[in-house]
């Protein structure tokens, strides 16, 4: 049976038809409702479980894994040709996520047996679903997958400062490098494939040397710095890859795709990347720099802008959708960019950077909230019958 055919077997709910569907759903849900938490845990003295850890982890490995598990238990059928995880098993994997999420919120022993279980399961299908089906070319992400799982094992298992900072690095590197690869392969492709739908000739530069280049350069860069953060050549490093990115980037044109905001969001979410290295880079070099800029730049703003992008594409075609951002969609990416903005401005603005801390805390809430109602019906119902 063919991937195509499995799923158009399948009588199950809805929500279990698709890998992106449960995981794309909650994981939004979860976005928004971890800093609202972690802002009341510290303005007003709540549980003791909702820490600064707490907050970082469920950003990482608690939104972050349920997005890539939606995007890859999607998109690792169709590279492969074999049959979709769908029904019971995504249910099962599913549950797994949910559990770590809710262990991880009541704190306790239970949490470092109950989390690491999710990644660690998905790491197994990723390597199965690849191997079974000689999709050799993806076989980094099988790698940057199971590297995952590990940083998140070494948060739980050195649960000092030096275990969990190395399990936020860690997670960080390999959050950048996926965007690097996957973003690597779908901004210039989709770009390609709307500018050619107009008529375009100039097109996006067809991946090459050069982008391979720039891939092993902010590997070696982000995993020196996961392991010795304060090297200055991991600095150096940093910031050429962050320079090597945005130069990637702009071999995409995507200032020509500003029509459309589902195209030049990826583009941003791009920036993005770019940017954070760079700034994270500068912070070893010269100390002065705040940490947090650099950090926040990758995470509020490559991490969430990127995601949502891809979420909000991938919901619409895969339900039948026009590949066109409403009003609510681009709402939603100009509040997740303000929200980084914000985020990354707060520690260069002295005595106004409480304010600003609130409002990218308000943006980044509203931003995926705004995602799960935009999406939550086409993710959670059937594809319409006409679509």
């Amino acid at each position: 049976m063919t991937t195509a055919a499995a799923r158009r077997a399948y009588t199950g709910p809805a929500l279990f038809s698709f890998g992106f569907r449960p995981f794309f759903l909650t994981g939004t849900i979860w976005a928004a409702l971890v800093v609202p938490l972690w802002v009341w845990s510290f303005m007003a003295g709540g549980p003791g479980a909702l820490t600064r850890g707490w907050h970082v982890h469920e950003m990482l490995f608690g939104y972050l894994a349920a997005v890539i598990a939606g995007f890859l238990t999607t998109a690792i059928p169709n590279w492969t040709g074999r049959m979709p995880v769908i029904g019971a098993p995504l249910a099962g994997l599913f549950g797994l996520w949910v559990a770590g999420r809710l262990a991880m919120l009541f704190g306790g022993p239970a949490a470092a047996i109950v989390d690491p279980l999710f990644l660690i399961a998905f790491a197994g299908v990723i390597w199965r679903e690849v191997l079974a089906g000689k999709n050799w070319r993806n076989l980094p992400v099988c790698l940057l997958v199971s590297l995952y799982a590990l940083a998140n094992l070494a948060w739980h298992v050195w649960p000092d400062e030096t275990g969990l900072a190395l399990g936020a690095r860690l997670g960080l590197a390999v959050a950048v490098l996926l965007i690097t690869l996957i973003g690597g392969r779908i901004v210039p492709s989709f770009t390609r494939n709307w500018l050619k739908a107009r008529g375009e000739v100039a097109l996006p530069a067809v991946p090459g040397r050069f982008d391979l280049a720039v891939l092993g350069l902010t590997g070696v860069a982000v995993l020196l710095w996961a392991a010795v953060p304060d090297l200055k050549a991991a600095g150096a490093l940093l910031l050429a890859a962050g320079l090597g990115n945005l130069a990637r980037l702009a071999r995409w044109r995507g200032w020509r795709a500003g029509a459309e905001a589902l195209v030049w969001i990826l583009h941003l979410g791009y920036a993005w990347l770019g940017l954070g290295l760079a700034l994270l880079g500068a912070t070893v070099l010269w100390p002065h720099v705040p940490a947090t800029a650099g950090v926040h730049a990758l995470t509020a703003g490559a991490v969430g802008v990127m995601t949502l992008a891809v979420m909000s594409r991938a919901t619409r075609g895969h339900t039948g959708r026009a590949l066109h951002a409403d009003r609510w969609t681009v709402a939603v990416y100009l509040g997740i960019n303000a929200a980084a903005l914000s985020r990354v401005a707060a520690p260069f603005a002295g005595a106004s950077q409480p304010a600003l801390l609130e409002l990218s805390a308000a943006l980044w809430t509203l931003a995926f909230a705004g995602f799960a109602l935009t999406y939550g019906r086409m993710l959670a119902l059937p594809r319409p019958a006409a679509a």
